[in-house]
């Protein structure tokens, strides 16, 4: 096994929609899933391509109501290259006898190869091999390699390489009765002898996509014999390329494309944009050199080496190769978020979610332009937020659960059951939660990187509009003399409300009432960041008095919290609910990961249970440290200990489905110092969550891209022990028996690219030459604090 392959050695069809996600390739602009190039939708395979942000809206009724969904649309194949031989059938996988199957995910190189030798109904023997890039030097091109070899035969070969712009929407079973052709009919146009243009609107958003793809033979005695003829259809244009070949003697065809949009910068039209970047491509071994370089520059500052597992090495890099094709350098000033699962499925429609939480401090320290543009995002969406907060009676900015195109809520009011195949209701909008994240992403932004400039035009904005928001959630119980959050979501999602009432929402959620002080307390510390004229403007605009700053002051200091039998209540009513039967339903079913899903098809509901899909109150271990949370229930005036802390994760730990991938990357954490081995077997979960497919084909729809950088990030910072506190970047390394040494690249501050080592006996950070002037760090490893200049070195014992 190499750290650097994904690879596969034989063809499984039950496997290929899980592999096909996995193996997609893409570039922060777009993505094109790991499909053969001879193969369609067909309940086997699904080629979908993505255009980063590409959403569209279409109405389906349902029962008695019309559902409105925003869904990120699946546009044209750009793959399609097939043959045959001798005028026969149209090559595919299903219909020749495999001798030998190899498909290998290159990390390193960002290339997918697929190479094929099989036998056809005549007894033919030939070696097929494809290789494919989405460039991350240019984000607007990809390139395809088709070479043959026949083995035992001469012959004449027909090669077809189309654009195909008859696609829908239909990689989610789940979403099968809704509507899903979000494209108006293609138009497509024969551009010059080897060059075919399919142009592309989007129905309702009116979004314009553009291909053009070039399809070139190699070797001047093949091009010279070839036959060209247009192939088109309403839907299809492309080219047929006959050429007779001889037995050993390889036949290579490139495709080259370029995909635009009309929302491209510096762009008159995307069709145009299109021809012109493809006919100005050059070959495709030059695309691939300048293609391999732009990643092994982003290795260089996002490896993460370990020694001691080699199937854990290889997987955290796959998680970080997909991070990257998701948010990349070619990302930054572009109005994207960060969907839950990558632009490599359809699955959650390509929403952005909290998990951006579990991205941004991976990013942050990479390529924290990238995090400050996914802020951005939702800067710009600050209007509809506020709208949405409004409208429910409160102030500041509410943002949604779901979001897509233009910051509304896209959460829906039902959903499908698969396992029942009843449409229930589904109050997850109530997840206010998501406000605290993006919170929180603000201010990890400015303590990673110092800028006070961010925080002054945007941040701290941000952080004040849902402040005020937070604040105004909270009411004041005159009897408790404490401030409380009602009608609340919290992170588990298995509760959505007490059991038999009437309304959605919980009451006095732990995490969401903690981390809503924490937001309160760090938001009225951005304002101090401020100068003082700085401070009035945007008070003024914001109509924020200081009367309000004081009350946020109270509530931050006298917020309810609920405890039962010396844990941490995770809503208030908890410790009231019944104890789940978790023996019985594993006896009972082979997964009990989405009990949801299982109760509600036998009559029930998790809202009876003692129970959760995810960690819910150990979300507040896993974002902060154990310092930090005595801080807080020492200024709400509860007594708290590392007792309780360790209480409270046993408890929790016992009653967690992990029906999310995410789950398993918080456990880990949580139980990083306490239980090294349990901790490190969430990990080894954590990291199949996607190459085994732990859920059983929800990978096939998407990777999850929360619990992919959740993994690194957790290898990152759980085993070096590094914490921001105040301005000291802090270490206090604890590597787990399975791993001998860890290297990473960390940006902080001004010293971008700080090598640090991990061993047994000690610690090693290496600061790079740093921008002029560039002041020292400093740097904490187990009390002792250091400064660390540019260009030096520092080495600690452990």
């Amino acid at each position: 096994m190499s750290e650097w392959v994904l690879r596969y050695d034989s063809y499984e069809p039950g496997q290929e929609a899980v592999r096909e996600a996995l193996c997609t390739l893409g570039n922060g602009y777009f993505a094109t899933r790991g499909a053969g190039p001879e193969s369609r939708a067909d309940g086997v395979h699904y080629p979908g391509t993505y255009l980063a942000g590409g959403y569209n809206r279409l109405v389906t009724r349902v029962g008695d109501r019309d559902v409105e969904n925003e869904d990120l649309v699946n546009f044209p194949n750009w793959l399609p290259l097939t043959f045959r031989i001798n005028g026969g059938e149209w090559f595919h996988l299903d219909d020749v006898d495999i001798d030998e199957y190899r498909a290998m995910l290159d990390l390193r190189q960002g290339t997918f190869v697929r190479r094929v030798r099989f036998a056809d109904r005549d007894g033919r023997t030939s070696i097929v091999t494809y290789r494919r890039f989405v460039s991350m030097a240019d984000p607007h091109v990809a390139g395809l390699e088709f070479t043959m070899l026949p083995l035992d035969w001469s012959g004449r070969v027909d090669v077809r390489s189309t654009l195909d712009a008859d696609v829908s929407n239909t990689n989610v079973k789940r979403y099968s009765e809704l509507a899903n052709e979000h494209l108006r009919p293609p138009e497509l146009h024969a551009v010059d002898d080897s060059t075919v243009l399919c142009t592309v609107e989007t129905s309702q958003s009116r979004l314009r996509v553009a291909i053009a793809a070039r399809t070139d033979v190699l070797g001047s005695d093949a091009a010279d014999r070839v036959e060209r003829q247009i192939v088109e259809t309403d839907t299809h244009i492309g080219h047929d390329l006959s050429v007779d070949v001889q037995a050993d003697q390889p036949l290579t065809v490139h495709k080259i494309v370029a995909l635009t949009s009309s929302r491209d910068h510096a762009s008159s039209e995307c069709g145009l944009a299109a021809r012109t970047r493809v006919a100005r491509a050059p070959g495709f071994d030059d695309l691939l050199a300048q293609h391999v370089l732009a990643w092994d520059r982003l290795w260089r500052r996002y490896r993460v080496t370990i020694d001691g597992s080699e199937r854990a090495a290889m997987i955290l890099n796959l998680h970080i190769f997909h991070m990257l094709q998701t948010v990349s350098p070619n990302t930054v000033g572009r109005d994207v978020g960060v969907p839950a699962r990558g632009w490599h499925g359809e699955a959650y429609r390509g929403h952005v979610f909290w998990d951006e939480l579990f991205i941004f401090p991976l990013l942050n320290r990479g390529t924290p332009e990238i995090t400050r543009t996914m802020l951005h995002y939702r800067f710009r969406r600050l209007p509809e937020a506020r709208a949405a907060a409004a409208a429910a009676g409160f102030k500041g900015a509410m943002f949604p659960w779901q979001s897509g195109s233009d910051g509304r809520e896209e959460t829906q009011v039902v959903h499908l059951n698969p396992k029942s195949g009843r449409w229930v209701p589904d109050g997850s909008h109530l997840q206010r939660h998501v406000n605290i994240a993006i919170a929180y992403n603000v201010w990890q932004h400015y303590k990673v990187t110092g800028d006070r400039d961010y925080m002054s035009h945007e941040g701290t904005q941000l952080l004040l509009e849902i402040a005020q928001f937070l604040a105004s959630l909270a009411t004041y119980n005159r009897a408790l003399d404490r401030f409380e959050i009602v009608g609340v979501m919290g992170p588990d999602e298995y509760h959505e409300g007490y059991p038999d009432a009437d309304e959605p929402g919980l009451a006095n959620n732990a995490y969401t009432n903690l981390m809503a002080v924490w937001v309160l307390i760090h938001a009225l510390r951005a304002l101090r960041l401020l100068s003082p004229d700085r401070q009035s403007e945007l008070l003024d605009q914001l109509g924020i008095s200081r009367e309000e700053l004081d009350h946020w002051e109270a509530v931050s200091r006298k917020m309810r919290v609920v405890f039962h039998d010396g844990v941490i209540s995770q809503f208030e009513g908890y410790e009231q609910l019944d104890e789940f039967d978790w023996e019985g339903y594993r006896e009972k079913y082979d997964d009990i990961q989405r009990l949801d899903r299982i109760l509600e098809a036998e009559g029930d509901s998790t809202d009876h249970y003692r129970l959760s899909k995810q960690a819910d109150v150990l979300m507040l271990f896993y974002l902060l440290s154990s310092e930090q949370i005595e801080e807080l229930f020492d200024r709400l005036g509860y007594p708290f200990d590392d007792k309780t802390t360790a209480r409270t994760i046993e408890y929790y730990e016992a009653r967690t489905s992990h029906g999310s991938t995410l789950s398993r990357v918080v456990h880990s954490w949580v139980l990083a110092r306490s239980d090294r081995e349990r901790s490190w077997q969430f990990l080894i979960e954590a990291l199949e969550s996607d190459v085994a497919d732990i859920q059983g084909g929800t990978t096939g729809e998407g990777i999850h891209l929360g619990a992919m950088a959740g993994t690194v990030d957790l290898v990152q910072r759980s085993f070096t022990g590094m914490v921001l506190r105040d301005d000291v970047l802090s270490f206090d390394p604890l590597l787990p028996d399975e791993i001998d040494r860890l290297e990473m690249r960390v940006h902080y501050r001004q010293h971008a690219g700080l090598r640090v080592e991990v061993t047994r006996d000690r610690l090693t950070i290496s600061s790079p030459a740093a921008i002029a002037g560039a002041p020292p760090i400093n740097v904490g490893v187990r009390g002792e604090i250091v400064a660390l200049e540019s260009g030096t070195t520092r080495h600690f014992a452990l």
